[in-house]
């Protein structure tokens, strides 16, 4: 394999709504490029981009998946190859993974978001295009599974024009519909390419059918218009001409896609071969190359700094981004990285500049699915792996130690729910350990921890699919078995009213005995500050040095709770008073009468439970409306508001977490298996007294318990 120049490489996200083909789509255009000697299809488990286990049986992609294409260009430029690099990023679609899709999609400098041809756009769809906002990559849409029954070309266009907007605007239109879905008319050179269905992905060139001129014309005057409507000259062209000529048009379309004035729209059938041909062209001709797609670097990690700027270019200092791990039972840890700028040789030594250690790229490599091939080099902008480096994990920029630079990693929420899992046996808790930090290595979006109250192991993620999926990963990969239970909910405790009051803890038991008195004040704040301490004694009634030990006393009992064993927060405490003893007071005396000024506090100051409320959107047909919106008002949810998508409706609501512990399955049952939501959290919110008190109830034992060990 040849390494590419950064001009010619195109790194191209391929995203969208789960279940609109995207795994399929890169299977076929890679048989197309002829990078691979089988046509892969998701029905066979044979695609080159999911290949693990789990994708495979479930048939759904689940994390990040690199294919690369070679394919000719004929736009054609100064010390320019025939062919272009196409590396191809296929990311999950499931509201599940899509953390994954947001932590992988910062390697691409442009997107191809799959749209099913039947549905329009949905959830994901908007999800992704925001996250392509975020990034600011020019992207495109692909109509997939053309062939399929009630697919329609002009339905599709209509959703993607309400919810995107008009610079929405077809490059392509169908020849034939649903099963005759045989080829496409391509709107900038006016001509038909005709696919054979099942072929090998080649069309033959021809003229427009003779019933299709009219319309063809009509949306090639709508794509001229909109091309110039962003370039002055083309403008003047179009004015003066009444047209713009097609040589100075494609590069035009070009222009108009990277700088982000037009969306354009392709289609495709992925399982019978129509239509990848003229897809993988576009995406060599009109998508930008990576120093066509601007980007910052810091001065130290995390955004934080001075802004730097590098450009893509070979001449630059060395630095590459870390955009994925994978953590191989077999071959060890496996790191997917950028290359920001500089070339990178085999063999290298580079610097972490996170980390501050040397790693040695000792064999550098590029990747096709599940296959590493070594290669000599990396250009500025080209994707690679580099198995077995010492610490290096997700988000991490290395280089040349001289010009250090930090890029940002992708900011992901937090996760959404969480389960308690339990070892099924002594050996599987020796190991749970180490095997899940090996699998929070490869995702980010996973959170693993241990309740310091109830001693349970608990594993968060973005919903119970994803949990699902680690615990069978853990079972495969490392032979560690689980035990699933229902997630907890992570309710907190805070106050509504303002308190007064004194701990005082004094003990004599011959010798030293222990002192010391405090008296605070406590009022709620606002919700989400957390805990706040306030310092306000005067005149030496509590010596300096025993300060951060009643601190630490009332925020240890407050993380400890006070009704059901849940953190105390969004409170303030002022420390205003208290005595010592010359001997008798120490940092421990300190530390527990804070800790029993907070407990008398709580008896006045009005406690109550706070639950976690989730921003809830559901996608689903219309005709269900009336009935989901019902179904979350029974769940004690708030309607924000609904809007239609065609034949579709987004009904967006806040709930709370405890309702929504079902909803997953109930939500399939209720609409046959066709609507899908996302859910992320909100804010937290009080209980109802009555259903707080049933929450008190069931944890007070266990929270009595924990006290008493305290104590």
């Amino acid at each position: 394999m040849k390494s590419y120049l950064t001009r010619d490489i195109r790194n191209v996200g391929i995203v969208g709504h789960g279940g609109t083909g995207k795994t399929q789509l890169v299977s076929s255009l890679l048989y197309t490029a002829g990078m691979t000697p089988r046509w892969g299809k998701i029905a066979e488990g044979s695609t080159t981009t999911d290949w693990d286990e789990e994708e495979i049986a479930r048939k759904i992609s689940i994390q990040t998946g690199l294919a690369y294409a070679e394919w000719p260009s004929s736009g054609g430029h100064p010390g320019g190859s025939e062919k272009v690099k196409i590396n191809f990023t296929d990311l999950p679609g499931y509201s599940t993974f899509i953390t994954e899709t947001k932590a992988s999609l910062i390697a691409a400098d442009c997107a191809l978001i799959a749209v099913d041809a039947h549905v329009g756009a949905q959830v994901t769809t908007e999800k992704v295009w925001d996250y392509c906002t975020e990034y600011d990559i020019p992207r495109a849409f692909v109509l997939t599974w053309m062939d399929r029954e009630l697919a329609s070309f002009e339905r599709s266009m209509a959703s993607l024009e309400q919810v995107f907007g008009r610079n929405v605007v077809a490059l392509q239109l169908p020849i034939g519909s649903e099963k005759g879905f045989r080829g496409v008319i391509d709107l900038v050179a006016m001509k038909a390419h005709v696919y054979k269905p099942d072929g090998d992905g080649k069309p033959t060139t021809e003229e427009i059918p003779a019933a299709l001129a009219d319309e063809a014309k009509e949306a090639h005057e709508k794509l001229v218009e909109m091309v110039a409507e962003g370039d002055d000259e083309l403008m003047e062209e179009f004015f003066r001409e009444g047209t713009i000529p097609i040589a100075d048009l494609i590069p035009g379309v070009r222009k108009a896609i990277v700088a982000e004035k037009i969306f354009p729209v392709l289609m495709v059938s992925a399982l019978r071969n129509v239509g990848t041909a003229s897809l993988l062209t576009f995406l060599a001709d009109a998508f930008p190359h990576p120093d066509e797609h601007a980007q910052i670097g810091f001065t130290e990690p995390n955004g934080k700094g001075e802004r730097v700027e590098r450009k893509y270019d070979d001449g630059q200092p060395l630095s590459l981004f870390v955009f994925k791990t994978l953590a191989d039972p077999f071959a060890g840890r496996i790191n997917y990285f950028k290359v920001k700028s500089g070339v990178l040789k085999n063999d290298a030594t580079l610097t972490n500049f996170n980390r501050g250690s040397l790693e040695r790229f000792q064999h550098t490599q590029i990747v096709q699915g599940k296959l590493l091939t070594e290669i000599a080099d990396l250009h500025a902008g080209d994707i690679g792996a580099i198995v077995k480096l010492k610490e290096t994990t997700t988000g991490e920029t290395l280089g040349d130690k001289a010009a250090p630079i930090y890029y940002k990693p992708a900011q992901l929420p937090e996760p959404s729910i969480t389960f308690a899992i339990e070892p099924k046996t002594r050996a599987d808790e020796d190991k749970i350990g180490v095997s899940i930090h090996k699998i929070i290595e490869e995702d980010p979006a996973l959170r693993f921890m241990r309740d310091p109250q109830t001693k349970e192991f608990l594993l968060a993620g973005s919903g119970q699919q994803h949990i699902e999926v680690v615990v069978a990963k853990l079972h495969k990969r490392y032979h560690v078995d689980l035990t699933l239970k229902p997630p907890k909910v992570p309710y907190r405790e805070t106050i509504r009213g303002k308190a007064d009051a004194e701990g005082k803890h004094k003990k004599q038991s011959g010798g030293h005995g222990q002192f010391g008195v405090c008296r605070i004040k406590m009022e709620p704040i606002e919700r989400g500050k957390g805990v706040e301490f306030v310092d306000d004694v005067f005149g030496g009634a509590i010596p300096r040095n025993w300060i951060p030990s009643v601190e630490k006393g009332i925020r240890d009992a407050a993380a400890r709770g006070y009704l059901a064993g849940f953190p105390v927060v969004d409170f303030r405490a002022v420390l205003y008073d208290g005595k010592y003893h010359d001997v008798d007071s120490s940092d421990m005396a300190f530390k527990i009468a804070g800790s029993l000024a907070f407990k008398e506090a709580m008896k006045m100051a009005k406690p109550a439970l706070l639950e976690p409320v989730m921003h809830v959107e559901v996608y689903a047909p219309d005709q269900y409306s009336g009935d989901l919106m019902g179904d979350l008002s029974s769940r004690r949810g708030r309607i924000a508001g609904s809007e239609a998508r065609g034949h579709n409706v987004v009904i967006k609501a806040q709930v709370p977490f405890s309702e929504m512990l079902s909803y997953a399955n109930d939500l399939i049952s209720k609409t046959q298996g066709r609507a899908t939501y996302s859910m992320e959290f909100s804010h937290y919110d009080y209980l109802p007294n009555e259903l707080a008190q049933k929450v008190i109830d069931a944890h007070k034992p266990a929270h009595g318990e924990a006290a008493e060990e305290e104590g």
